[in-house]
């Protein structure tokens, strides 16, 4: 199996879209809103907590950084509506970041208020270093409006990191820290798995330690246990924190574990037509996608 992992992260370039999409659908709660509705109200039925998030990226023209907004806007009706426990996450180079900074503070103020306006949290997803000044200063802004329903993300994988949540700690934060996925130099970025889990853990813990609400998103089990290791023995009250998890990530017994144990559990849950990058890199990253694409297949052809 190890080799066909292998072989399938070389060839994941050249593999037929269709053959991605057999194993994109444990990542991804599906392409409408519906879908990703119905996956949300069973997660809720089982106690977990949701973060929606409208795939998308890296906007190429203006005009296409309208129909995310305009499907933010529906997926905020539809969780006040339906009363669902979840919140909303957004890449700001999805709504033209790297275009026209400007655009892109005029479209995430749309959601911004709105969100506000039902009073559902939101969280400024965090991409590549070359965003993550910008990314900052649209934070930074946005809590000006409404400090208490903002969030964003810190990468464990960088140097500035410690730095980073420092400074934003100083300032009143909310923050989800994970490792990070995005490809950095190593001039700017911990390259050794080990380092980077260090770190990561530095992060939490600084948090943990100021009593500044913390999100701690990973799926490395080491991660996991020294964090609850260090809660328990800190005492640190349990409405501080919360455990995330990408929907898909082969850790369920373990987010189930903790949620029978009284901790907060949030899934994230992405959705839309612009699953292909998001599943890619879930594929790349996950050592089981061999089992997972063997499997996959054999079902399709015994349907």
């Amino acid at each position: 199996m190890k080799l066909l992992n292998s072989l399938i992260r070389k060839s994941l370039p050249i593999l037929p879209k269709s053959l991605v999409g057999m194993v994109a659908k444990r990542y991804i709660a599906g392409i409408s809103l519906e879908q990703a509705l119905r996956k949300v109200r069973e997660l809720n039925s089982q106690g977990y907590i949701v973060t929606m998030d409208v795939l998308g990226e890296s906007a190429r023209t203006l005009s296409d950084t309208l129909p995310p907004v305009t499907m933010y806007l529906n997926v905020l009706d539809a969780i006040k509506s339906s009363g669902l426990k979840a919140n909303i996450s957004l890449k700001l180079s999805q709504l033209g970041l790297s275009i026209d900074p400007a655009h892109a503070w005029v479209q995430f103020s749309r959601i911004l208020h709105k969100a506000k306006a039902e009073n559902i949290f939101l969280r400024i997803d965090m991409e590549d270093s070359s965003l993550t000044d910008a990314t900052l200063n649209v934070y930074r802004k946005a809590r000006e409006i409404w400090p208490e329903g903002v969030g964003t993300v810190i990468q464990g994988y960088l140097h500035r990191s410690l730095d980073d949540v420092r400074s934003l700690m100083a300032e009143g934060t909310n923050l989800r820290i994970c490792k990070g996925i995005y490809k950095e130099s190593p001039r700017i970025a911990f390259t050794d798995k080990e380092e980077v889990r260090r770190n990561t853990i530095a992060l939490i813990t600084e948090m943990l330690s100021a009593g500044q609400y913390v999100a701690i998103a990973s799926h490395d089990l080491q991660i996991i246990q020294s964090i609850r290791d260090f809660v328990t023995e800190h005492q640190i009250p349990r409405d501080r924190y919360e455990f995330q998890s990408l929907l898909g990530v082969p850790i369920d017994r373990t987010l189930k574990d903790l949620l029978n144990d009284g901790y907060t559990v949030r899934y994230y849950i992405p959705f839309g037509t612009e699953w292909y990058a998001y599943a890619s890199r879930r594929v790349l990253e996950n050592p089981d996608i061999g089992g997972y694409i063997v499997k996959d297949f054999f079902t399709f052809w015994q349907k």
